[in-house]
């Protein structure tokens, strides 16, 4: 056998490359209205597949979660009727990044618990899933608020 024969060999028993995958689009505009989040979840559970494709179900999960609590908010607080509300999405190995932008700039606020209001328990959410790692930013139109869940 040739060593160029055995170079061929060799070669063809490696595995194939994998087919690249299409990128898909990391940006949604959704309208302010409440069934936006709903359209955001459903991108969210998309997205997280392509990037990172051995994602956990719970990292998906609190993906979803937050991403619900990012984008009604901003509906809430942050719009508007005919305003609309960007959705950007980013991850890698490490982590989920989901970040929404709204018109708005008056920034969320805490508030306390209470068993009477059903609402104001978005950032207490946002604390407990990612502590430590969501912001909230000025942008020349408005505020982004952003958080990054860590890849499980």
């Amino acid at each position: 056998m040739t060593e160029e024969h055995a170079i061929r060999v060799r070669r063809s028993a490696l595995p194939a490359p994998p087919t690249p995958r299409p990128a898909l689009p990391n940006v949604l505009l959704l309208a302010s209205d409440p069934r936006s989040a709903g359209v955001a979840r459903d991108f969210v559970r998309e997205y997280v597949g392509h990037p990172v494709p051995y994602a956990s179900t719970e990292h998906v999960d609190i993906c979803l979660l937050v991403t619900s609590e990012l984008v009604t908010n901003s509906i809430r607080y942050g719009t508007e009727p005919g305003d609309l509300v960007r959705l950007v999405l980013d991850s890698d190995d490490d982590r989920t990044r989901v970040e929404v932008h709204d018109p708005v700039r008056r920034r969320p606020r805490r508030r306390p618990v209470s068993a009477r209001r059903d609402r104001g328990r978005g950032l207490l959410i946002l604390d407990a899933l990612c502590p430590d790692r969501w912001e909230v930013s000025d942008r020349p139109m408005g505020k982004a608020v952003w958080a990054e869940v860590k890849v499980t």
